[in-house]
């Protein structure tokens, strides 16, 4: 099925009706916080509630909406189902676009909170109620570790990368928050990076370390809470024809677009694309891709084309 987007907003260039998208999103971030700093049993009560349990790990402000907006509009809008975001950092290294924003660029604190407001108000827009920041339960904080291009192509933190850049926390101390919230939340499906964090990121591929350590430690005995282990963890690929599993939502894709829209510092809207910093324009779509890295796939009668249709599908 084909879906026009939602017309885009009114763009903070052009004065007060940008100023007053940014205001909603300010407004947005203050119940978002008191979320990320902890939560009451209620609401975990509330999460277990919910049949399908869904979480998605991702580096930065923006990830989310690029690689996975549709599946997460998808399912927070689906009777049932349970979706939890944990982002890694706040983006403070991010190239920032738009000479409205040029005053952020290099400023990281600055950043962090705009780009945290962005985060906020596009959660708005996918339908999402439960983001955490990594750690941010027990006062941890990590700050994005930027990325430069090596001459062997390879990616590496910046090297003016802060103090509690992502990439240089143990392994095993990032996991260990990660771990709280999966006993918590309890998924049955986690997504996060491939290996290679999707294009080299080093954030990225901390993220998929994390993730992949947390859901084997989470399985354990030890540490607070009751083991649980996750039946599925998917990994986002833009690889179509590589892909496992295809979460076809395109009646979701008003709100992926809506949700980039609202990361106006990383991204440009431009009908059916958008752009990053660079400035290379990629299809905007409703329809992501998936493999499958860690837990049974689905009995051939759910696979359409030798593929998943529906993460959860064949989750008892």
């Amino acid at each position: 099925m084909s879906t026009t987007p939602a017309e885009p907003p009114p763009d903070a260039a052009t004065g007060t009706a940008g100023e007053d998208v940014l205001a909603d999103a300010a407004a947005v971030i203050e119940d978002a916080v008191e979320r990320e700093l902890g939560a009451e049993p209620e609401a975990t009560m509330d999460a277990l509630d919910a049949p399908r349990r869904l979480l998605l790990v991702h580096a930065h402000p923006d990830d989310e909406s690029i690689t996975t907006g549709a599946t997460i509009a998808r399912y927070a809008g689906a009777a049932g189902t349970r979706v939890t975001l944990v982002t890694c950092t706040r983006g403070e290294q991010g190239e920032v676009i738009g000479a409205e924003h040029a005053a952020l660029e290099g400023d990281g604190d600055a950043l962090a909170d705009h780009r945290t407001a962005e985060l906020a108000a596009a959660a708005e827009a996918l339908g999402l109620a439960d983001h955490r920041f990594l750690g941010a339960d027990a006062g941890a904080r990590y700050r994005d570790s930027g990325m430069v291009w090596g001459d062997d192509g390879r990616a590496t933190a910046a090297p003016d990368a802060a103090v509690g850049a992502f990439t240089s926390v143990a392994v095993d101390a990032a996991a260990a928050h990660l771990v709280r919230v999966l006993r918590e939340v309890r998924p049955q499906v986690v997504v996060t990076y491939g290996a290679d964090g999707g294009y080299g990121h080093p954030d990225h591929v901390q993220a998929h370390r994390v993730t992949h350590r947390a859901v084997a430690q989470a399985a354990a005995p030890g540490g607070g809470g009751e083991p649980w282990q996750v039946a599925k963890v998917y990994e986002v690929t833009g690889d179509a024809a590589g892909a496992t599993a295809v979460v076809a939502a395109e009646d979701q894709l008003p709100a992926k677009a809506a949700a980039l829209r609202a990361h106006a510092t990383q991204v440009v809207v431009h009908g059916d694309t958008f752009e990053l910093s660079n400035g290379v324009p990629h299809p905007l779509t409703g329809t992501e891709h998936f493999v499958l890295a860690a837990g049974v796939p689905a009995p051939a009668a759910d696979r359409e084309d030798g593929r998943e249709s529906d993460l959860f599908a064949g989750v008892a």
